[in-house]
């Protein structure tokens, strides 16, 4: 494990911090939220579990688009829809588990399709009542997506702009295809009164505290097998690819299949993070599948700090957090402070807040290792 920090100077350094960090939220979370009193002010509520849960998702899908744009040069404007589908997969799990607890008492039809006069379980919906198949289905599907997807968009040699924009049409097609009641997916209203999952209570701070702490394990994870794959061989190729895709092709490596491959992965990411997402808020609908939510990863992403993975993750947090605090304290004003948060980074932090830091101990170090003149 410790290899992993003997890549590029500083940026390891704080993928260790990042990762100690993690490690302190997982512990000390949970024992703030089941171990002290309500009436504490160091009391974590479930409301603040599901919060951080849910920023710790988001992060998870900053990853995986700093994966494919910050090494690759890969701007992909559609990563919600690997999100969201890994999210429906798990919702098609939780609708199957309430069984004849619904409101209309169906123990094999949801209750959305009780509602629209559905007479048997669309063929689609088979093995969603357990839960492996649900967990291989939430990889799979994103995957399989980002398989055929990627392997038409890189051996054409769709690049730029116009690859950001197929992306984006791709994530919006399917926002509109699930927003048909006839897909068998919920229509506009999705999926929702979910009830347990593994035989858990949902409602039960307990199963959200677990449900916290898995999401942090898979966000570490996550972060390792990433920053594994960039300081590795294949690593520097990827690199090479993004400083020079012509002249990296030219020296014989396969681009496309190089291309394919970290897509397919980043994909997978976005999913198991859409799968995590689902339980912890309780609902999932076509609108996770809005081109606007792709745009936020990438500005998340941005103002982290791109091309370090660990920045895009801290992005994730500090934006979506002054987003929920700003959306309660100023909500008419919100959206322009927020806009005049991405404007002043891109700005005057064209490396991200991470750039920032990284920046000074880099200029610290060179002050250190100075040579004095005579």
């Amino acid at each position: 494990m410790f290899r992993l920090w003997k890549g590029s100077a500083g940026g390891d350094r704080g993928g260790a911090w990042f990762l100690a960090a993690l490690a302190a939220v997982a512990i000390a979370v949970p024992v703030l939220n089941l171990a002290v009193p309500a009436s504490s002010a160091l009391h974590i509520s479930a409301f603040g579990i599901t919060l951080i849960g849910k920023y710790l998702c988001y992060g998870m899908l900053a990853l995986a688009v700093d994966l494919i744009w910050g090494y690759c040069g890969i701007l992909s404007l559609g990563h919600a829809a690997f999100f969201a589908l890994g999210g429906y997969a798990m919702g098609m799990y939780l609708m199957r588990q309430i069984g004849p607890r619904g409101v209309y008492g169906n123990p094999i039809l949801p209750d959305f399709m009780v509602f629209l006069n559905y007479k048997s379980l669309p063929w689609f919906w088979y093995g969603f009542n357990h839960f492996p198949v649900a967990l291989a289905m939430t990889i799979l599907v994103p995957g399989l997506l980002a398989l055929v997807f990627g392997w038409f968009a890189f051996r054409s040699r769709v690049t730029g702009v116009y690859f950001s924009i197929i992306t984006q049409a791709l994530t919006y097609a399917l926002m509109l295809a699930f927003f048909r009641n006839d897909m068998g997916f919920g229509g506009n209203n999705g999926f929702t009164d979910f009830k347990d999952i593994l035989g858990f209570d949902l409602h039960a701070d307990s199963t959200h505290v677990v449900l916290l702490v898995v999401t942090a394990a898979a966000l570490a994870a996550s972060y390792m097998a990433c920053r594994a794959i960039v300081d590795s061989r294949a690593g520097r190729v990827i690199r090479a690819i993004r400083d020079a895709e012509s002249r990296t092709r030219f020296l014989g490596y396969p681009v496309e299949s190089y291309k394919l491959w970290l897509f397919v992965f980043s994909a997978v990411i976005a999913g198991i993070a859409g799968a995590l997402y689902v339980p912890q808020i309780g609902i999932i609908n076509p609108s996770e599948f809005s081109p606007i939510n792709s745009i936020e990863a990438v500005i998340w992403v941005a103002v982290g700090g791109r091309g370090t993975l660990y920045g895009a993750i801290v992005g994730a947090i500090l934006v979506n957090y002054a987003k929920t605090y700003l959306t309660g304290a100023f909500p008419e004003v919100w959206l322009y402070a927020l806009g005049g948060l991405f404007v002043l980074v891109t700005l005057f932090l064209p490396r991200g807040i991470i750039g920032l830091f990284s920046g000074r101990s880099k200029d610290k170090s060179a002050a250190a290792n100075a040579t004095p003149v005579e």
